[in-house]
């Protein structure tokens, strides 16, 4: 049963013309803690050092890289240790929800237009929670480009954001 202040983590997706999307939100019912919020923080951060990553010809392990250097300058890992990141940071998506090439230490697929990719560097927090902010993005000619609008803020999660690029 939930109870006021409970952390609250959502994952769900879709198909469309046999195409997947997959989505994860991590919510609190109630008031965050100071705790939480801090780990929220970490964690907003870290997905936006993964998408700022993803460099056309960079190998897909930067990403994961980048995601993990972030989460240990605030304090978290290093590496797969807890507190922290203890899985990859992405997947590639498409036909399968899940689908090679992934973002995680050893994939050297280097990145190319067209392909597309969960970013999700949860932080797990053992004990207490987990936070994962989950979110797609292709590459492009010139660069990544977000499917899914990242979550805006903890306290209102659903705002209006500006329109993606089409």
């Amino acid at each position: 049963m939930l109870k006021e202040n409970d952390a609250v983590l959502i994952d769900t997706g879709t198909q469309y013309d046999g195409y997947n999307s997959d989505i994860t939100r991590s919510y609190v019912f109630g008031e965050p803690s100071a705790e939480y919020r801090s780990v929220w923080a970490a964690e907003k951060e870290s997905q936006a050092a993964a998408f700022e990553a993803a460099k056309l010809g960079a190998p897909c392990e930067s990403v994961d890289h980048a995601a993990r250097a972030s989460q240990r300058s605030n304090g978290f890992g290093p590496d797969y240790r807890l507190p922290g990141l203890p899985h990859r940071t992405g997947h590639g998506i498409g036909l399968d929800v899940h689908e090679a090439p992934n973002l995680v230490r050893g994939d050297k697929t280097p990145l190319a237009a067209g392909m597309c990719f969960s970013n999700e560097p949860m932080i797990v927090v053992p004990g207490k929670f987990g936070i994962r902010l989950e979110d797609h993005f292709h590459m492009t000619d010139s660069g990544p480009r977000w499917f899914t609008q990242p979550q805006p803020s903890l306290d209102d999660p659903f705002k209006a954001v500006a329109p993606l690029e089409s």
